[in-house]
C-alpha cells in the first residue's frame, strides 16, 4: 500500500461522511482504498479528535460513523436494532418521553442499549428518557408531557429480578479464587453494571488495573472523572491521588469502592465541605 498523506486520508474521510450520511467502516474503506483496520484507525483519531461521531448502535460489529448534524439520519440503521430494542424505540417515538420506572423490565434494558436515540435525564430524582429529536425545550415542560404521558402507559411495576445480588456477589468471589486470571474482567464487569443501572455512559477507560480503574464517563450530559477502588476501604491517599487526576483533567470526579467510607473519612470530608482556606499566622 503506498504512503498517503495521513492529513489528506482524514480529510478525506470526513468529506465522504460529510456526503454519504452516516457510514460503516466497510464502506469509507472502499472509497479511500484502505484496509479495514487502517480505516478504523482513522476513525478512531477523528473521533477523539471530536471531527465526526460514532454510535452506540452496532451493524454486526460495526458501529456508524456520523458528523454532527446527521443524527435524525442514523434512524436508517435501525432495522438492525434486536426485537425489543425495536419495539422499544417505537414507544419511544409515539410517546416522545417514557417514565423509565413506568416501563416493563425489557424495555428498561432496551432503552439502555439504544443511547442514540434515546436520552436519558432526571426529573425529581426520577429517570425519564427522551426521544432524540424531541427539542432540548420539552424537558422544561417536563411534568405536562409526563401527565400526558401517564395516561397512555399502563401501569405495570417492573418484575423481580431473578438472580438476586448476593448470590451474584458469591459466585463472583468464587471465580476470583479460582481463575485469578478473570480478576480484572470480573472487576470491570461489576463496575460497568453497576453505571449501567445509574444510567452513567463511559466515555473512556483512562487507566485500568486489577487494584485501580479510572473512567471518563457522562452523567446526564456531564461529563466526570470516575476512580473505582477494588478494595472495601478507601483512604486519604486515595482521595488526594483521585483528586489530583481529577484537576489535570479538569473535570469533577466521583470515587467508588466495595465498602463503607471510614467513619473518620466521612467526617473529615463533611467537615472540609465548606473549608475555603487553611493559613498559617505569622
Amino acid at each position: 500500500m503506498p504512503i498517503q498523506d495521513t492529513t489528506d486520508v482524514r480529510k478525506k474521510i470526513v468529506s465522504i461522511i460529510n456526503r454519504r450520511g452516516p457510514s460503516l467502516p466497510v464502506h469509507i474503506a472502499k472509497e479511500i482504498n484502505l484496509s479495514i483496520l487502517f480505516t478504523s484507525v482513522f476513525l478512531s483519531e477523528l473521533v477523539s479528535d471530536k471531527e465526526i461521531k460514532i454510535s452506540y448502535m452496532r451493524v454486526g460489529s460495526s458501529p456508524v460513523y456520523f458528523v454532527s448534524g446527521q443524527e435524525s439520519r442514523l434512524e436508517n440503521f435501525s432495522q438492525h436494532l434486536q426485537g425489543k430494542e425495536r419495539e422499544a424505540l417505537a414507544l419511544l417515538k409515539q410517546k416522545q418521553i417514557l417514565k423509565d420506572k413506568e416501563q416493563e423490565p425489557a424495555i428498561r434494558v432496551a432503552l439502555r442499549e439504544i443511547r442514540d436515540f434515546a436520552i436519558p435525564f432526571k426529573k425529581e430524582e426520577e429517570i425519564y428518557w427522551k426521544y432524540y429529536l424531541v427539542p432540548e425545550e420539552v424537558k422544561e415542560e417536563t411534568k405536562k408531557e409526563v401527565k400526558k404521558t401517564e395516561k397512555e402507559i399502563t401501569e405495570e411495576k417492573p418484575a423481580k429480578t431473578i438472580e438476586t445480588e448476593k448470590p451474584r456477589k458469591k459466585q463472583e468471589k468464587k471465580e476470583i479464587k479460582t481463575k485469578p486470571s478473570k480478576q480484572k474482567e470480573i472487576f470491570f464487569n461489576r463496575v460497568k453494571e453497576f453505571l449501567f443501572q445509574k444510567v452513567i455512559e463511559i466515555l473512556e477507560v483512562i487507566d485500568f488495573d486489577k487494584k485501580e480503574l479510572v473512567l471518563r464517563v457522562r452523567e446526564l450530559e456531564q461529563e466526570k472523572l470516575v476512580v473505582v477502588y477494588n478494595k472495601k476501604r478507601i483512604n486519604d491517599e486515595d482521595i488526594i491521588k483521585a483528586s489530583k487526576k481529577a484537576t489535570e483533567l479538569k473535570l469533577n470526579y466521583v470515587i467508588l469502592s466495595f465498602g463503607e467510607v471510614p467513619k473518620k473519612l466521612k467526617e473529615l470530608l463533611i467537615s472540609t465541605k465548606n473549608l475555603s482556606k487553611i493559613d498559617k499566622i505569622e
